[in-house]
């Protein structure tokens, strides 16, 4: 399992997709690849933008299926950041 800290990279507001789109590409991608789980932890970041969660998981499930979700755990997300993230999810499954 990898363990990826958001908040050094992104700050304490989630907002820029192309960081977003980074970290899937050169991190949880290739994690998934090996046959890996992810871990995205949170801790310390109060907001995020629906794009940037976007940018995050959309490829991910488009190309792996919901299941992905599965090898991808969220830590330390807020209840506002929860509700991003199943937002975007529910609206993948549409």
């Amino acid at each position: 399992m990898i363990k990826l800290k958001l908040l050094p990279i992104v700050g304490s507001f989630a907002e820029n997709k192309d960081f977003a789109r980074d970290i899937r590409l050169k991190k949880i991608i290739p994690a998934l690849e090996n046959n890996q789980e992810v871990t995205l932890d949170f801790e310390g970041i109060d907001s995020a933008t629906q794009s940037f969660i976007h940018a995050l998981i959309s490829d991910l499930i488009r190309k792996y299926g919901m299941e992905v979700l599965d090898e991808i755990y969220f830590k330390n997300c807020n209840e506002t950041i929860k509700k991003i993230i199943n937002i975007v999810a529910d609206y993948m499954q549409d």
